[in-house]
């Protein structure tokens, strides 16, 4: 990804209308640990992933705490426990979810706990 500055990304900032969205981004652009995740969230809304848990399972190891810029279908299933960041997650892959005992939180929660961003895995 190219470079973007910090006065970009506020002003990308400015164009969102989902009031979580931009709690999200104003959190991740003040912390430079979180710049790409902020670098991610800050451009259109369609450009936004959709993931399914096939992809996610595929993708991780048990216990690995997963970003997803966007949104978490239900296509597949999970074998192991993840913690999973998301910006939305269906209704069904919730439901799948549950029999894992994955954990399910928003990136602005991860953002919070985790300030230098150790451990994250960004799957887009």
């Amino acid at each position: 990804m190219h470079k973007l500055s910090k006065t970009k990304l506020k002003s990308r900032t400015k164009k969102k209308t989902n009031p979580v969205l931009v709690e999200t981004l104003n959190a991740a652009i003040k912390n430079p640990s979180w710049k790409e995740v902020s670098k991610l969230l800050s451009t259109p809304t369609r450009r936004y992933s959709s993931v399914n848990l096939f992809e996610i399972d595929k993708q991780t190891k048990a216990g690995d705490t997963v970003i997803i810029p966007g949104k978490v279908l239900s296509k597949g299933e999970m074998t192991k426990k993840v913690r999973i960041c998301a910006l939305s997650i269906s209704e069904k892959a919730k439901e799948k979810l549950k029999p894992t005992k994955s954990e399910i939180v928003s990136i602005l929660e991860e953002i919070t706990k985790n300030k230098k961003a150790e451990g994250i895995k960004i799957i887009k």
